[in-house]
């Protein structure tokens, strides 16, 4: 009788952990989207001042020179999965950033901000169809509040197909496609490594596009604008926020990191109002409040739903 109640308490007790990793999964993932919307003022400070592959270059050379410093005693865990996770996600990374700088020079800067976050969308459809794993309900019904939120906060009057547009959506796809792929090689890499060899991609195709596109490798000048925004980007929208996600996405699925990754442009219009004086329209603020609204459903919906379930059993 007794080998029952123990194994009861022991289901009990590792759902119960189970789902403590995943809350506090999440919770560093809030961190990791707010980390990207608070450095993104400095970023656009130093990209006026800099060509754009420039700046990522130096970003994610630093990025892999530190992280490879601070994590040298993984080298040797190094193996063929990791090496392809790594170059596979730094790939998709680089595509990112890359068709994402396309989308700005053929439209506006909010309109490729709506478009790429629609990656919240895209992650449930790519994992269903390269992992076959299903998605729960309350997280595509949390996508689509964070996608109608997300077109409210970034003032859309009208969303017209241009060559901007259609590399806004590659830049989405390529966005999404990381966030899928970094939860399935999370699972099965040392993520040291994996993060190092993803940000060591990344620099690699950055100083092409360098050479290709701005036709330099070298700032004008090291300014203190361009070393104030290479020091915050490195350490904490590179170095802290890739290594978490990396880290995190072992303990959560990938369609509830695309929607928290929705706070990334509520934290900078946080910041924006206090750093920037930006004023939010009530469009925008409704906007905002859509995306914690997708993200609070995406959180608790299968809870309330156990919770619903367990009272009806009863």
């Amino acid at each position: 009788m007794f080998f029952g109640y123990n194994d009861a308490f022991e289901t009990v007790r590792v759902k119960v952990s189970s789902k403590l990793k995943e809350y506090m999964a999440d919770f560093s993932l809030v961190l990791v989207a707010l980390a990207w919307g608070l450095t993104f003022f400095p970023v656009q400070r130093a990209v006026e001042e800099s060509p754009v592959y420039l700046f990522l270059f130096w970003r994610f050379l630093f990025a892999t020179i530190l992280m490879g410093l601070f994590t040298i005693r993984h080298w040797k865990k190094i193996d063929k999965i990791t090496i392809q996770g790594g170059v596979i996600l730094g790939v998709f990374l680089f595509l990112g950033f890359a068709f994402q700088t396309f989308a700005l020079t053929h439209t506006y800067s909010s309109t490729v901000a709506f478009i790429t976050g629609l990656n919240v969308v895209l992650v449930p459809f790519i994992v269903f169809l390269f992992f076959k794993n299903r998605v729960s309900l309350y997280s595509i019904t949390g996508a689509l509040f964070a996608s109608l939120g997300l077109y409210l906060l970034s003032a859309q009057d009208s969303l017209s197909i241009g060559y901007g547009e259609f590399y806004a959506l590659i830049c989405a796809f390529m966005f999404a496609f990381q966030i899928s792929f970094t939860a399935y090689y999370a699972k099965r890499c040392n993520i040291y490594m994996l993060v190092v060899l993803q940000f060591l991609v990344v620099a690699i195709f950055s100083l092409i596009g360098a050479i290709i596109f701005d036709a330099k490798v070298m700032p004008d000048k090291f300014s203190g604008v361009f070393l104030e925004a290479i020091i915050v980007t490195v350490l904490f929208a590179t170095i802290f926020a890739f290594f978490v996600q990396t880290a995190m996405q072992r303990f959560t699925t990938p369609a509830k990191t695309a929607i928290i990754f929705t706070l990334e442009p509520v934290s900078a219009g946080v910041a924006g109002y206090y750093i920037a004086n930006e004023i939010l329209s009530s469009a925008q603020l409704f906007g905002a409040g859509l995306i914690l609204l997708g993200v609070i459903i995406a959180e608790t919906g299968t809870y309330f739903r156990s919770r619903l379930r367990s009272r009806f059993s009863k």
